[in-house]
């Protein structure tokens, strides 16, 4: 089981200054490349929520709220950016006035030129994000996401297909290369070819490279395919028809459809390598995510003595409790459960684990800070010392 980075680390700065000064849109992308925007949930509302992308920022503070506390310390803290999990700008305002709790944080934002960025469900659906933060604290194993058709992602955005004589497909291929397609992943000069049997009739104006026009021509050619991103597509058409020894040739695009990501996705199903005991993940969780108290729900009739499969999601959870069900999980662990969904658990023969909403966020912030600083070099981040789980016990 992997050690838990301290919640109590404040400050994380890179060790060596970029040689420019920052602005917010530098941050923007960075949190956009450990947290993509199109893995975020339909529903959500990630990136940049208030302030200007071209104002500067040198020092950010990372929350899993935007309480009133928060925001003091940030203005204290002089900083110019706030990264709230969980989005301050959520449901549809209609005034944004300081006398009114509900907006009062946005406005004093706004007055203090603070930027607000979040990456809630983005960050929760990426690999390496809180779900699989999650499944480190718990044990080792095979860790998949429960819902993968919620992170569609394209990759290659168009596919270029063309026919052409043998003779020319390696001069087609690397000018289509030179000109950006062909790229898939870290890979360049990516082609698919294959014969192919032709037919064309040429018109009185035509001159056919093969054959005379006035007659019904057949002629093996070769089908290339090739992958294109939208920003090249222009040049590589150009560059293909530049190559092409044909006056008219056959050229089509395609686009293509987003992918679900096999590593990326809501909720995690987690298959340990050594079963466990519910008090055993229980115990793990408390120190992984350092606190006192986990609750569990768990039904009255024999249940396994020991849990191979489970479900994980941080926060609020409970729509991937059936999926996680339907996979085989034996125990389900969230943050928060309404009090029917737990007595559904108990129905099922299943166990539920619960450690409070942020808690189950929280602990994440130091090893996001991390994933960020380097991206922004000369960018300070310092974890917030206000922020808290809402509930005490008493």
């Amino acid at each position: 089981m992997a050690k838990r980075t301290t919640t109590r680390s404040t400050t994380q700065s890179t060790s060596r200054s970029s040689g420019r000064s920052r602005k917010v849109s530098d941050l923007v992308k960075a949190l956009a490349r450990v947290a993509p925007p199109a893995l975020a949930a339909e529903w959500d509302n990630v990136g940049l929520l208030l302030g200007d992308a071209q104002s500067p920022c040198e020092r950010v503070l990372l929350t899993i709220d935007l309480t009133e506390e928060v925001m003091l310390e940030a203005r204290e803290l002089n900083v110019q950016a706030i990264i709230a999990y969980h989005p301050p700008l959520f449901d549809p305002i209609r005034k944004l006035v300081s006398h009114d709790p509900a907006t009062a944080v946005l406005a004093q934002a706004a007055r203090a030129g603070i930027a607000l960025l979040s990456p809630h469900t983005a960050l929760d659906a990426v690999a390496g994000g809180i779900n699989d933060w999650l499944a480190e604290g718990i044990g080792d194993g095979e860790c998949r996401p429960l819902d993968c058709a919620s992170a569609l992602v394209v990759r290659e955005s168009f596919k270029i297909v063309t026919l052409a004589p043998v003779d020319v497909v390696d001069r087609i291929c690397a000018a289509m290369s030179i000109a950006g397609a062909g790229r898939i992943g870290d890979y360049s000069q990516c082609s698919h070819s294959f014969p192919v049997h032709g037919t064309f009739y040429g018109g009185p104006t035509t001159a056919p490279r093969t054959g005379r026009k006035g007659k019904l021509e057949r002629v093996i050619e070769q089908r290339i395919e090739m992958v294109c991103g939208p920003k090249a597509l222009s040049a590589a058409l150009a560059a293909l028809r530049a190559a092409h020894p044909y006056e008219a040739p056959v050229i089509e695009v395609h686009a293509l459809a987003a992918q679900p990501s096999v590593r990326e996705g809501q909720g995690r199903l987690l298959r340990l390598s050594e079963p466990a005991t519910t008090l055993d993940i229980a115990r793990r969780l408390r120190k992984f995510l350092g606190i006192k108290r986990i609750e569990c729900a768990e039904s009255s009739s024999p249940t396994p003595s020991h849990h191979e499969t489970i479900g994980i999601c941080a926060g609020s959870g409970m729509s991937l409790f059936a999926a996680a069900a339907e996979a085989g999980a034996t125990l389900f662990f969230t943050g928060e459960a309404k009090h029917h969904d737990q007595l559904a658990v108990v129905r099922g023969g299943r166990t539920l684990l619960l450690a409070g909403h942020t808690n189950s966020e929280r602990g994440y912030l130091p090893r996001l800070a991390e994933r960020i600083a380097p991206l922004v070099p000369g960018m300070a981040f310092t974890l917030s010392k206000r922020d808290r789980h809402p509930l005490v016990d008493v």
